[in-house]
């Protein structure tokens, strides 16, 4: 399989989870390379459900090697939480399978303070962040001013900085209404999610350039979507850390000319979570979809916003990122609708644009262009083969793939690993 990189091609949310299991069997190391535990990937093993937040999804499979790279901002507290989440599970996780590097950067509770307390100041203008102290932790990484790994686990260094931070920070939080947080009860809580880590932090570069030397099959697992990276989405309302394929390599120090193919997850329709223009947005897929018990955010729980395929959108995804294969995902979330809709391009001011435009006023003021395919209406999550797919349904995937500029590779038509189908 050689080294992967796969993003997810919309906003988020598109199944990466999933995809990410299936490819991991035939790969030795999946890499976790951005963001935080604002992201969220659920994985159904036969009738098991699992939500990971940091962890890769690869931690689900024996003989697998996850790693937690330097491009991730760590809550210590929470993957403590979520190691035992796993451990009750019946999930073995060791030094062994999982490796979390020591410049990873971590993420505080003046971090999710500061989240909340500016996201509330902006009001109507607010940005949909999960709070929980992402984009500030990224904040005082650029700013050089934050704490890495190497530092937590340090047990001499930890405590003199954090109360130098702590000082500086409740400053701000009181500024802002909020009431100043407590040293003792952070000191001995990180304290002690430091000690349950320790075994684990490693200087994970290292690791991974001896494995591409040996020649190690590697996945590198991206988080959220391409319409969320810092420098490519829909700025202001994305993320705070490179979701595109580019972060691959920035965020686990493996070079891009050792990477070898970029996958991206899609679905078979468009969904976003939080604020932010959707041009495909539609109701009536809306309230389809989260009357069938889908859509709803494995992290938030929040109702993500649904619509019709942006091929607009996906085109500029597969540009950025580089894309080579697709996986598209969710396709029985379509199995029910008689006549499906494509955008295929934007009407604004008078005129057609077929490139996304980079300024969000003028993306919230798009009026979708579509096309329009016939559904096939009738059950599509108990089919294996792609060959036994409705023709209609085939027809409609290599048509939106065409539209993407990429070859279809996969297809999904549920959340198990056996409703997952190769071409």
């Amino acid at each position: 399989m050689a080294n992967v990189i796969l993003v997810g091609a919309q906003w988020g949310d598109e199944g990466k989870g999933k995809i990410i299991d299936v490819l991991t069997e035939q790969s030795e190391i999946v890499v976790r390379t951005q963001g935080g535990n604002n992201a969220g990937h659920t994985v159904f093993v036969g009738k098991d459900k699992y939500v990971l937040h940091l962890i890769p999804s690869g931690i689900l499979r024996k003989d697998k090697v996850c790693v937690i790279g330097n491009g991730v901002v760590l809550d210590p507290v929470g993957l403590v939480k979520e190691l035992d989440g796993l451990a009750k599970l019946g999930v073995t996780v060791t030094p062994d399978n999982l490796q979390i590097s020591e410049t990873a950067h971590v993420v505080f509770p003046w971090h999710r303070e500061l989240d909340g307390a500016r996201e509330s100041r902006k009001g109507k203008d607010r940005i949909g962040t999960t709070k929980r102290g992402i984009g500030p932790t990224y904040g005082d990484k650029a700013a050089r001013v934050g704490f890495r790994v190497i530092d937590l686990i340090h047990r001499e260094r930890f405590p003199v900085r954090l109360q130098e931070r702590l000082a500086e920070n409740n400053e701000v939080i009181k500024a802002l209404g909020g009431t100043p947080l407590d040293y003792d009860a952070i000191l001995a809580e990180y304290t002690a999610a430091a000690d349950r880590l320790r075994p684990f932090v490693t200087n994970t570069v290292v690791y991974l350039h001896e494995a591409t030397r040996r020649g190690a099959n590697i996945l590198f697992e991206g988080a959220q979507g391409t319409f969320l990276d810092i420098d490519h989405g829909t700025y202001p309302y994305v993320t705070s850390s490179n979701t595109t394929a580019g972060g691959a390599s920035t965020g686990s120090g493996v070079p891009p000319n050792r990477m070898d193919k970029v996958v991206g997850v899609m679905k078979a329709y468009t969904t976003r979570v939080g604020e932010g223009p959707l041009p495909t947005e539609n109701a009536e897929i809306s309230d389809l979809l989260h009357g069938m018990g889908r859509e709803f955010g494995a992290t938030t729980g929040r109702a993500r916003r649904c619509g019709w395929f942006d091929a607009v959108a996906t085109r500029h995804a597969a540009m950025v990122n580089g894309i080579d294969e697709l996986a598209i995902t969710n396709v029985d979330g379509l199995d029910s609708v008689k006549t499906i809709q494509v955008c295929v391009a934007y009407e604004v001011d008078g005129r057609r644009l077929k490139h996304l435009p980079s300024d969000c006023e003028i993306l919230a003021a798009c009026v979708p262009v579509y096309e329009s395919f016939p559904g096939w209406q009738t059950p599509t999550d108990h089919i294996t083969r792609w060959e036994d797919l409705p023709v209609n349904c085939r027809h409609y995937l290599l048509s939106i793939a065409q539209m993407t500029g990429a070859r279809l590779t996969i297809t999904s038509v549920g959340p198990a690993r056996e409703q997952t189908m190769f071409l």
